[in-house]
């Protein structure tokens, strides 16, 4: 007999809300255990400089979470309301606005209160534990095993399905022994660099394109964050999240252009100091923050992987590469599929049957409710990433209004095949590009929602439908690429 029905490794946020799922869907008194590599006093931590992220998350994922699993966020673990994200071009003449209303969440606070809720369910904790890989009877996994750091002991437990909320470098994942469809590695162009800091400040001059208390704000701006964006998300009238993401290669690229030498921190220290709304800023030192106020992070910003589940293991939240491709923002994502798999958990422990096939509605369901516009968003995200900061704010200004992105943000595809017919007179090769670059990622969005419509309801069709996938998107990109020649 195995030690638990469920081992959750990972005690995060997607960790944590799937325990909650599946205590909640659950018939039966299943045994559930999280463990967590952290100290107890810090659980679901990313890494050493804490719980590294933009804080913030629709009012949407909140409410299809706490609607469905019953579990309501308040305060303190939400500590300032948004009514949406602005996105300004690189010359800051355009803001387009999208994703609605939404919360400033405390990264600190919100892990803590979360174990509380999931003890009172009776959900198990270990902490400290550092895991290395699965436990495998044939094709089935079985456990995990690694290290108690506690104790430098041999840690080994088993359960009849492992759910992996180890995060984007998931050693479970990379070494997975017992299926050829999960994929395993994460390409370095799918990765991007991001730090933030958490800061009380001064207000300077007031410019609401720099810092406005209602909204999330979003820079494009290849000159300081290539290939990623600059952020500036309220926490109060005088405490903010700021912060930026870029891409590798990019930034290289980027640094070889302007014959600069900077990393992801001078890029933040540069992007702090000219904001001329945020003055005399000092990292927070209240206790909420304390352990989280500044940090540098990878996060994927691409589909989520092919398949996320094998024989007795399933994939969830950042493990899955679940963040959404065009702004990096995993919350949302984490909550909706954390959500949904306890359902699919439940069932399939009701069923007895946690086999690959026995899980894989999972991908049905997840891709249903939230994956089919992932692939979209990920060309989308690479097309922009070609674009020069002029291509992007003409882009922003002549063809892209807020219907625009609210259904590029919601997987839909707006129409841009009248581009240039609606009195807009394209001048000039560069808008052009831009103009044929768009109209292009939209057709190919529109074969990938059909084609993420047509997963394959088992299994055996999987091949198949991964094989012509990787075809279809491969050449967009090397289409994609060629845009920004």
């Amino acid at each position: 007999m195995s030690d638990y029905d469920v081992i959750i490794a990972g005690g995060g946020l997607a960790g944590t809300i799937t325990a909650q799922s599946i205590a909640h869907y659950s018939n039966q008194n299943v045994r559930i255990l999280v463990v967590d590599r952290n100290p107890d006093m810090l659980p679901g931590r990313k890494s050493l400089s804490g719980w590294v992220c933009g804080d913030a998350c629709s009012k949407e994922a909140v409410d299809y979470m706490s609607s469905r699993i019953k579990v309501n966020w308040t305060r303190p673990e939400i500590e300032h309301d948004v009514k949406g994200v602005m996105a300004f071009s690189p010359d800051k003449e355009t803001a387009i606005p999208f994703d609605g209303a939404g919360y400033m969440l405390n990264r600190q606070k919100l892990p803590e209160i979360q174990n509380e809720r999931c003890i009172k369910k009776g959900i198990e904790f270990e902490y400290e534990i550092n895991l290395t890989g699965l436990i495998y009877d044939g094709q089935q996994a079985v456990g995990v095993q690694g290290k108690d750091n506690k104790t430098n002991q041999p840690y080994k437990k088993t359960a009849k399905i492992v759910i992996d909320a180890t995060g984007v470098a998931s050693v479970l994942r990379n070494g997975l022994k017992n299926s050829t469809k999960v994929e395993k590695r994460i390409d370095r162009r799918d990765l991007e660099s991001t730090g933030r800091y958490i800061m009380y400040f001064e207000p300077g001059q007031k410019d609401l394109s720099e810092f406005d208390p209602d909204y999330c704000i979003i820079h494009l701006d290849q000159d300081i964050a290539p290939g990623g964006y600059g952020w500036v998300f309220p926490k109060a009238d005088n405490k903010v999240n700021i912060g930026l993401g870029v891409e590798k290669s990019l930034l290289e690229r980027r640094n070889s252009r302007l014959g600069k030498k900077d990393n992801v921190e001078s890029l933040m220290k540069e992007y702090l100091q000219r904001n001329a709304v945020i003055k005399n800023a000092k990292l927070s030192e209240d206790k909420e923050d304390i352990n989280n106020n500044s940090g540098i992070f990878q996060v994927s910003v691409r589909r989520q992987n092919d398949c996320m589940v094998s024989g007795g293991y399933v994939l969830v939240g950042d493990s899955a590469w679940m963040p959404k491709p065009i702004d990096a923002g995993g919350i949302g994502p984490a909550l909706i599929a954390g959500t949904i798999l306890g359902n699919n958990i439940a069932q399939a422990l009701e069923a007895n049957d946690v086999s690959e096939a026995g899980l894989w509605q999972y991908n049905l369901d997840f891709i249903k409710e939230y994956g089919y516009k992932t692939a979209g968003l990920e060309l989308f995200r690479r097309l922009v990433q070609q674009m020069t900061n002029d291509q992007i704010s003409y882009g922003m200004k002549h063809f892209l209004g807020n219907l625009d992105v609210e259904s590029i943000s919601k997987g839909e595809h707006p129409d841009f095949t009248g581009l240039g017919k609606i009195g807009m007179i394209i001048r000039g090769a560069m808008n052009k590009t831009v103009a044929d670059g768009l109209r292009y990622t939209s057709k190919e969005n529109q074969w990938l929602v059909e084609h993420y419509g047509n997963y394959p309801k088992d299994p055996s069709g999987f091949d198949e439908w991964n094989k012509t996938l990787h075809q279809r998107m491969d050449a967009a990109f090397a289409k994609v690429e060629a845009f920004g020649k």
